[in-house]
Parts: structure tokens; C-alpha cells; sequence
């Protein structure tokens, strides 16, 4: 599948990093790279915390996602070119410090891309693909992969747009099988019933959220 960089424009502010993490959980979903979201949700928690605390509450900034070979790089630009993240080790009695070493932790490698009116501060993590454009080896998701691109033809952008318009692909396919299967005489409520449990079963890897409040340095 071809996964297209996108961005997401923001203010920093500690009210949006909920938002901001369920933008890349979902999209990360829809990518195939599930067993990713977990640190890359701890990475967006760090990278817009750094912002707040060093470069000012408020302040315009922007989520990026793409792709680095088959590591997904996680950055977030901001105007903040004097204010630059070192990594340092924190005590057990230190307030503050341990943002950066988290994001050190959970990724593979790290580093800043400085500019001269704003800085890319990006992380990558190591996924399972063997390809760039390559799959997870979830032969579910490959399948339903297969089956929006049949139905849709195209995924459309990158970014918020494209994964509504993914979302709305595939809800609109579910509900043609369910006009399908009522039709032939089956139970629609016993086979939603039925494909739930199925994929409660499949799945690998629960649903999980951090809950702790993590701060930069």
C-alpha cells in the first residue's frame, strides 16, 4: 500500500494532544501499522509537551507522518529554532527531564532538522514491514485493504481528509454486504454479532492509552 506523507497544523496547547494522538492512532490503523501506535502516541505526547514547556503555550505548530524506509518517522515543526531538545538523565527525584529520554527509549533514533524560521524535531520506529509500501503480514488487513481498493478505487490525500474518506469507504461497504446478506435471508444483527467476536478474537494487541502526564526537560 502506498502510505502518503501527511501533516497536521495545530496550536500547542495541552488540550489538543488528545486529539493530535487519536489523529495517529486512527491513521496508523488505516496504514496497517498497528503495533506502532502505542509509541507513536508516546512520541506525540512528548514532542508537543516540549513545545509548550520550552517554546510557549499556544504556539503554532504541525504534526508530521511519513514514512522513512520501513521505519515511520513521527515530527512535529515548530518556531522554536533556539530552543533545541537535549537528552539528559533524570533522577527519581528530578520534576522534569525524562520527556526526551522517553522518546530516546521507544524509538530507534531521533534527531533535529533546524531551519531558518522553525525547527523539525522527528523520531523513527521500527515496524515489521519488510518494504516500504509492504504489509504487517495481517492477512486481515491485507484482505481488507484489497477489498477498498475494488470498492473505492482510491484512497484519496494524505492527512485528515484521507482518512475520512477511508473510513467512509469502508462504511459504506460494510453496509452493502449487510443489504447483501439480508437479502439472501440471513440475520443481519447475528452476523455483526458474529464478525465482532471474530475480530475480538483476532486481535493481538488491545487498545491501550497513556494516561500519565510525561513532560520534556
Amino acid at each position: 500500500m502506498t502510505r502518503k506523507p501527511w501533516e497536521l497544523p495545530f496550536l500547542a496547547e495541552p488540550a489538543e494532544v488528545a486529539g493530535l494522538r487519536r489523529a495517529m492512532r486512527l491513521h496508523l490503523r488505516l496504514w496497517g501499522l498497528s503495533g506502532v501506535v502505542d509509541a507513536a502516541e508516546i512520541c506525540v505526547s512528548e514532542l508537543v509537551a516540549n513545545v509548550i514547556r520550552h517554546v510557549g503555550d499556544g504556539m503554532p505548530a504541525t504534526l508530521v507522518v511519513e514514512m522513512n524506509g520501513t521505519h515511520l518517522r513521527v515530527g512535529l515543526r515548530d518556531p522554536g529554532t533556539r530552543v533545541l531538545p537535549t537528552l539528559v538523565h533524570a533522577g527519581l527525584d528530578d520534576e522534569s527531564g525524562r520527556g526526551m529520554a522517553l522518546l530516546d527509549a521507544v524509538s530507534d533514533r531521533w534527531g533535529v532538522i533546524l531551519g531558518a524560521e522553525s525547527k523539525l524535531v522527528w523520531c523513527d520506529l521500527a515496524t515489521s514491514l519488510l518494504t516500504p509500501n509492504g504489509h504487517d503480514d495481517d492477512r486481515r488487513v491485507a484482505k481488507g485493504e484489497a477489498c477498498l481498493t475494488l470498492y473505492s478505487g482510491s484512497y484519496g490525500e494524505g492527512g485528515r481528509a484521507g482518512v475520512a474518506v477511508i473510513e467512509e469507504a469502508a462504511i459504506e461497504l460494510i453496509t452493502d454486504l449487510l443489504h447483501w446478506l439480508r437479502v439472501h435471508g440471513s440475520d443481519v444483527d447475528e452476523a455483526l454479532d458474529g464478525a465482532q467476536t471474530h475480530f475480538e478474537t483476532e486481535t493481538v494487541q488491545p487498545e491501550s492509552e497513556c494516561l500519565m502526564e510525561r513532560v520534556w526537560i
